[in-house]
């Protein structure tokens, strides 16, 4: 028997798998909580949340993962929600990740506008990684569907669930055991060990069809896909010529491509 309870989503969250995991959990939970987390807040969320259940499949390379996930936490401790002692708290939704994209350390610096030392900070990555060495980015969106409070034991409250999860044939469902304050945290480390465990096939996916290689301007083959397809978007007028402005910016080859660019306006 469920009561069921509005929650909030936390909204969108984005990662970088080039980057430390505590780090960017950090600043992912920051932007949430503000000054009310801190550090031990956080690795106490992560150390005392698991998968009870994986998905079976990987975070797709050319395509968007929609991943169904369940996370059952102790109830709130507070008047917000009734609850008796046996009670647990399910929360449902699904967490969305992007096609992993292509970057280079130069079109990640691009992004840090509005740094007091942005630039100090490209530098150090130029010298130490090179501008034109690729990595992966990768984007998550996580939309938050209900909560409600579940009476019975965890066991077989997650025996249910995998019985519904089986029935449906769905091979992208997660259960996680988290921590009920900081639930969208362990619902982070869930997708962040996904897409870490994801990466290596992801990388031999894009070297086969070439898309790592980067060309004299410094452009990977994937990003010099996407500006072509950029460009017949803007031609057809089905794109705001702004965002292909903004990608080539980005990529800092907008002088390369200049005259192609301006002949959109021209007509020719």
């Amino acid at each position: 028997m469920s009561r069921e309870s509005q929650g909030r989503p936390p909204g969108e969250n984005t990662h970088n798998v080039l980057r430390n995991h505590a780090s960017r959990v950090t600043r992912h939970a920051s932007r949430i909580y503000g000054d009310k987390m801190n550090n031990d807040d956080i690795q106490y969320a992560i150390t005392h949340s698991c998968v009870l259940r994986q998905p079976q499949q990987k975070i797709a390379t050319f395509g968007v993962t929609n991943i169904k996930y369940f996370i059952i936490t102790d109830p709130i401790i507070n008047n917000l929600i009734e609850t008796q002692q046996n009670d647990l708290i399910l929360r449902e939704g699904q967490v969305i990740a992007e096609r992993p994209q292509i970057i280079t350390p130069y079109y990640l610096n691009s992004l840090f506008q509005g740094f007091d030392h942005g630039d100090e900070y490209t530098e150090f990555v130029r010298v130490n990684y090179s501008a034109n060495n690729p990595g992966l980015l990768y984007k998550y969106k996580n939309e938050f569907k209900n909560m409600s409070v579940v009476s019975g034991p965890l066991d077989l409250l997650v025996e249910r669930l995998e019985q519904e999860i089986e029935q449906e044939g769905d091979n992208l469902s997660t259960i996680i055991k988290g921590v009920n304050t900081y639930w969208d945290i362990s619902l982070m480390k869930f997708i962040f060990e996904l897409t870490t465990s994801s990466l290596a096939s992801n990388i031999i996916d894009l070297n086969r069809r070439g898309l790592l290689n980067i060309d004299n301007s410094g452009l990977p083959g994937d990003a010099k896909v996407k500006i072509e397809n950029l460009f017949r978007e803007v031609k057809a007028g089905r794109l705001d010529p702004k965002v292909l402005k903004k990608e080539l910016d980005l990529w800092g080859v907008f002088k390369e491509y200049e005259n192609r660019f301006l002949d959109l306006f021209t007509g020719r």
